[in-house]
């Protein structure tokens, strides 16, 4: 039995009880374990209940038969779940299901062909499209490389001419005394002074 620990005044009082009792705490307005019986009820004796004999053999026969009916009715549906059972095993309905998965599996290999000539369309399709712009950007990079090394030789060829053009001024051994007379008859004075636009403000005389 449970030791009821009552409430003491005292909070510390409740940690002196022995640890090998259970503190149970009591229902507010009901009677403790502890407690004595009530002065009414000292000497009343509980007696159990009268049973009428036929109503318990009536009970009896009921129960016994309802115990059979549900025994029965178990049995029937088990024997009714196993039949099913077996039938979609072994029977009939199993030739049935076999003949719908093979109808089954002709319409999805069916479909799977169907899909896969379709996706391969799609992607012969796609990959050609990728070879069309793949090769027309390689023409565009040839014909801008085309463009460009034109653009090159004809820039080239403005240089050379413009050197040509300027080779006619240069003094060779054969020209060399002609380019002196005319020096020398025609001199030059490169003391001069300019200003900040490049203008020249003030030249030297030669003398």
């Amino acid at each position: 039995m449970f030791q009821v620990a009552a409430r003491f005044p005292n909070p510390l009082c409740r940690f002196l009880i022995p640890r090998a009792s259970v503190l149970v705490e009591p229902v507010r307005g009901r009677k403790t374990r502890a407690d004595p019986k009530a002065k009414s009820k000292t000497g009343r004796l509980k007696v159990p209940p009268p049973v009428d004999p036929v109503e318990m053999v009536v009970l009896k026969e009921r129960f016994t038969h309802y115990d059979l009916i549900i025994r029965a009715l178990r049995f029937e549906f088990k024997e009714e779940v196993m039949r099913g059972r077996y039938e979609q095993e072994v029977g009939s309905l199993a030739e049935e299901r076999a003949k719908q998965e093979a109808e089954e599996h002709r319409a999805l290999m069916a479909w799977n062909d169907a899909e896969n000539l379709r996706l391969r369309k799609l992607r012969e399709e796609r990959v050609m499209k990728q070879l069309e712009e793949a090769e027309l950007k390689r023409a565009e990079r040839i014909f801008q490389k085309e463009k460009e090394i034109e653009s090159f030789l004809m820039e080239k060829e403005q240089e050379i001419l413009q050197l040509q053009e300027e080779a006619k001024t240069f003094i060779t051994l054969e020209n060399l005394d002609q380019r002196i007379e005319e020096a020398l008859d025609n001199p030059k004075s490169y003391n001069f002074a300019i200003d900040k636009e490049g203008r020249v403000v003030k030249r030297t005389v030669l003398q």
